[in-house]
């Protein structure tokens, strides 16, 4: 991305109003429109990965706004911050969704990953992934929207939460963005897929990913195929990343998802 954020803010902010608040036990930053239409309103949550501070995706949903007026007008944007600090780790601003042991972790070779992740269930995730239900549940509440009305996204960590949500829901959301994402949960996750209704899904990883195997992302899009889902998968010569090339295809998914009539509450 070649445009920075504070010029990406600017032209935005005429159609955009930023708030910072709590929902549930999770602080937030909400980027929506002035005026909303409910109507035409859809809600996009965008999980940041670990590491990161609780608003580094903001630059994302600034750059789809301005990349497409119509996202800008209908779509109401939420950045939920992990519950984890980081400082203690020598991170100072950085957030988790649950604890990692980084240095403990061998690193993929030519994107396979030496360990398989497949069958964790990382301690701390049921709880973090609880907290974003809640989250999910209440602004569904907030805003008068059905669950099809929201797209569920998110980066690396960030990513592995939303679609534990996501498979968890009652009903599924409109949609499921998967950045650089992994498999875990694979023995849950795949009950969960085999009884879900059709979801969306777009998914982007690096083939040069260091940290997060290619291989177990293209497992986990195996498992979303083989649940029949809408599944876009989306590799890209990269690393552990997100590439304008993939901010491109996540405007589209977003735009095709929001101009569909779907009904309200």
């Amino acid at each position: 991305m070649n445009t920075s954020p504070e010029i990406l803010k600017f032209l935005v902010s005429s159609k955009m109003r930023q708030i910072n608040k709590k929902i549930c036990n999770l602080k937030c930053t909400v980027s929506e429109p002035n005026i909303l239409n409910k109507e035409n309103l859809y809600l996009v949550v965008f999980c940041h990965g670990y590491g990161a501070p609780g608003n580094d995706l903001v630059s994302v949903g600034e750059y789809l706004c301005q990349n497409d007026s119509s996202i800008s007008e209908n779509i109401c944007f939420i950045f939920p911050e992990g519950p984890l600090s980081l400082d203690n780790v020598g991170l100072l601003g950085a957030r988790a969704w649950w604890e990692i042991d980084l240095p403990a972790l061998p690193r993929p070779i030519d994107g396979i990953d030496p360990r398989d992740l497949s069958k964790d269930i990382p301690k701390g995730m049921p709880l973090a992934s609880n907290m974003l239900m809640d989250l999910v549940n209440q602004i569904m509440l907030d805003y008068g929207v059905s669950s099809n009305r929201i797209i569920l996204g998110g980066f690396s960590q960030g990513s592995m939460i939303t679609t534990d949500v996501a498979l968890k829901m009652d009903q599924p959301p409109g949609g499921l963005i998967v950045m650089s994402g992994t498999l875990v949960c694979e023995e849950v996750w795949r009950k969960l897929a085999q009884n879900k209704e059709v979801m969306k899904i777009f998914q982007s990883h690096g083939r040069s990913d260091p940290l997060l195997s290619f291989n177990a992302a293209q497992r986990l899009k195996e498992l979303f195929v083989e649940a029949g889902f809408d599944q876009k998968f989306f590799p890209f010569d990269g690393f552990h990343e997100i590439p304008e090339e993939v901010l491109l295809h996540t405007s589209e998914f977003i735009k095709e998802y929001s101009n569909k009539k779907i009904i309200l509450l």
